[in-house]
């Protein structure tokens, strides 16, 4: 059942059985939210944190006119605000954006696992940072990058994630999201997103139906990203 969170914190540094364990003892109910659902609120205080166990889920915050930004997403093996446990007030909603299968993880049990079992602490504390590593790049591709880039650098980022926890297929991967709830990812117009989406399509590096993404030239996908995936610290060694 937490086959993506191993794999996940596993792509880091060695899990060993016991800290699997620890982690399997901190969780307790099982939860479904449909698309469009809140799996956290804003201004909410949670005692616990939430697991994706299926589904994609995006961290977003409305404006006073009722505009949206979504600042990240979230995957099969991604804790959704683990953050939570330190910051207690979230000051940001969680919203599924396909149909969402979680877990709960009591804060109670997450402070017991943070006095007992250090390696395990800094695993966790690592995927927090992980997250923060990722709002940088998107700061940069939202201020820097051409809006053709931005999206290409978003694919690369998607594949190479959901690659971790054993979600792709060959190069083609499923993106459940619509061209409005992208352009949220991206700050455009529904219009303009169209527009982006077609001029990826068009560079021949992708294509894109029925959800489904499929990455036709990888090494010319990440030159036009510009991708360097080095901020997700996916390379294993002792933390």
């Amino acid at each position: 059942m937490l086959e993506s969170l191993f794999l996940n914190l596993g792509q880091h540094d060695f899990l060993s059985n016991e800290e699997k364990a620890l982690l399997e003892g901190l969780m307790s109910s099982e939860r479904d939210f449909a698309v469009g659902q809140d799996i956290v609120t804003s201004g909410s205080r949670p005692t616990y944190s939430t697991l994706i166990l299926d589904g994609l889920a995006a961290r977003y915050k409305v404006l006073a006119d009722g505009g949206r930004q979504i600042t990240s997403l979230q995957v099969p093996g991604d804790f959704v605000d683990l953050h939570a446990f330190l910051l207690k007030t979230l000051d940001h909603g969680i919203v599924a954006l396909s149909p969402c299968h979680v877990i709960i993880a009591d804060h109670s049990k997450l402070r017991s696992i943070t006095e007992k079992a250090p390696h395990l602490t800094r695993l966790l504390w690592l995927d927090t940072l992980v997250d923060g590593a990722i709002h940088r790049e998107w700061i940069v591709a939202m201020g820097r990058r051409s809006k053709v880039s931005h999206l290409a650098h978003l694919l690369c980022e998607l594949f190479v994630r959901l690659q971790v926890v054993n979600r792709t297929n060959g190069m083609s991967f499923h993106l459940p999201v619509s061209q409005a709830e992208l352009a949220d990812v991206l700050g455009l117009s529904v219009v303009h997103m169209n527009r982006v989406i077609s001029a990826l399509r068009n560079s021949g590096v992708i294509s894109w139906a029925n959800h489904t993404v499929t990455i036709l030239d990888w090494h010319k996908l990440q030159q036009i990203a510009e991708f360097d995936p080095t901020y997700l610290s996916m390379k294993r060694e002792p933390r």
